[in-house]
């Protein structure tokens, strides 16, 4: 790959929500190279933090009606459920040709600060939104819904430790995606050669 190439991909990565997905499915084995890619991130201490649940074809489905009832429940308690809102979660998988749960693993076998683990998951996630876009698919990292509910960790199979870091909603998009906008890198770079 040249390197202008390169350069460009990074720079043109963008979300791309469902909303704006085609009702087609992406083959299994570019999901399986996109976990690939998402599997070399930099890890350290070889923990390899990341963990992955892949929801396709009618698994959407099942992701739907749990995310709708966590968030049911922890809204009743609370006293905000939206019916809107409820609806929304149960039909949300639906509309990516596959949904990948996030999660970050605590490693019992070696001591390591959690925020290195969180962080290992996240350069999976940009391994998995630039593969995405070398693609050409859409690409969506959600951290809203139940995210951060409690009860999503006993739903979904998490250890106490663990963390739901979100759902990746992939799908294949006509929308062409350009260079993004950015504030000058200038204004964010300290350069320290002559001190």
């Amino acid at each position: 790959m040249k390197i202008s190439a390169f350069n460009q991909m990074i720079a043109s990565r963008r979300s791309i929500y469902p909303r704006d997905y085609k009702n087609e499915k992406i083959e299994d084995e570019i999901i399986w190279q996109i976990l690939n890619n998402a599997h070399w991130a930099p890890t350290h201490k070889m923990t390899v933090p990341w963990r992955f649940k892949v929801y396709a074809g009618k698994g959407r489905e099942e992701l739907g009606r749990k995310q709708a009832e966590i968030y049911k429940k922890v809204a009743l308690e609370e006293g905000n459920f939206l019916t809107a809102k409820y609806e929304n979660l149960a039909k949300a998988p639906l509309r990516a040709s596959h949904v990948i749960m996030i999660i970050m693993k605590r490693s019992s076998a070696v001591k390591i600060r959690e925020v290195e683990e969180i962080a290992a998951v996240g350069c999976a996630v940009q391994n998995i939104y630039l593969t995405a876009n070398a693609y050409g698919l859409g690409g969506y990292w959600s951290t809203g819904g139940v995210t951060y509910m409690e009860p999503a960790k006993e739903a979904f199979g998490l250890a106490e430790e663990d963390r739901l870091m979100g759902f990746f909603y992939l799908g294949k998009t006509d929308v062409v995606m350009v260079e993004g906008q950015r504030p000058p890198i200038e204004d964010h770079v300290e350069w320290m050669s002559e001190i």
